[in-house]
């Protein structure tokens, strides 16, 4: 078999940026003051000596002018802390929790942002805030998938945190940008089960590819993968002597995508051998696409 794939497996994922409610919310909060500032030590005053009880709009206010003005995203995260902290009950803590785990997000402090946004769904799991939380969650573990040929228990994570926006708030507007990164993580997954499988193939371990094949099928069928897998599995079915799976596979690849370049293969390699496409009832690829 001469080997070749057309597929983008090893593509890393383009990777997009969460919403921006947090600048919206922190515009709309920031006090008049801020604007034409230059400098927080102008703004609010000297720093030399510690401030045991500052007040907290004043803390928060720093906050915003760091990670508005200054880009200061951990400083301006440190500060959102600090009104926690200082004033544990209050609504500004409320406010400062979610801006805190914002502001660790922007400055690709993941961690952080995960803590930050886990507490604030402990605290607040009312709160409206609560989805955004929980997609900056799920965000976070998202901007750091790895290539697919590394490990993807991030990617793993990132659906599973994404899947509870979608489950829990699914009206918000999040929950339209956590379906379509849910997608990009399943497509990444698909295409780490090719590249195994391919490997397998590679090393004529036939029966150990068609496992990872089959699991893109059954599992990842949404995605752009499985069309090459249809056909994967054609070839190793050939391979293994298991000639109405072969039949069946490539039958069920023309159903669907006709105009594959992958069935166009499937074809030829059948017709090589006096075979033409065929659908086994019975077969598990004619039961996993209802044909």
């Amino acid at each position: 078999m001469g080997w070749r794939s057309r597929s983008a497996d090893q593509s890393f994922l383009g990777m997009r940026r969460v919403p921006g409610l947090a600048r919206i919310l922190a515009l709309a909060l920031v006090a008049p003051a801020l604007a034409g500032c230059e400098s927080l030590g102008g703004l609010f005053g000297p720093k030399d000596d510690p401030v045991l009880d500052e007040p907290a709009d004043r803390i928060y206010n720093e906050g915003l002018y760091l990670l508005n003005v200054k880009r200061d995203t951990k400083g301006a995260a440190k500060r959102f802390e600090e009104v926690d902290r200082q004033h544990p009950y209050s609504e500004w803590a409320r406010k400062s929790l979610i801006m805190s785990a914002y502001a660790y997000y922007e400055a690709g402090a993941y961690d952080d942002s995960i803590n930050s946004a886990r507490r604030y769904i402990q605290l607040h799991p009312g709160s409206p805030d609560a989805a955004y939380a929980q997609f900056l969650i799920g965000s976070s573990y998202f901007d750091q998938i790895r290539e697919v040929s590394r490990d993807q228990e991030r990617t793993e994570k990132a659906i599973s945190m994404l899947d509870e926006v979608v489950r829990k708030y699914p009206n918000t507007e999040y929950a339209v940008s956590a379906k379509r990164k849910i997608e990009q993580g399943r497509d990444q997954l698909a295409g780490q089960r090719m590249l195994v499988g391919r490997y397998y193939q590679e090393r004529r371990d036939y029966t150990g590819a068609a496992t990872r094949f089959k699991e893109v099928v059954t599992k990842y069928q949404t995605t752009r993968h499985v069309e090459e897998a249809l056909l994967r599995l054609t070839e190793v079915y050939l391979a293994l002597g298991v000639v109405s799976e072969a039949q069946t596979s490539a039958a069920v690849l023309g159903h669907n995508f006709p105009d594959s370049r992958w069935y166009k293969d499937a074809y030829a390699l059948l017709s090589a051998r006096g075979l033409e496409p065929s659908v086994n009832k019975g077969s598990w690829i004619s039961r996993a696409f209802g044909v």
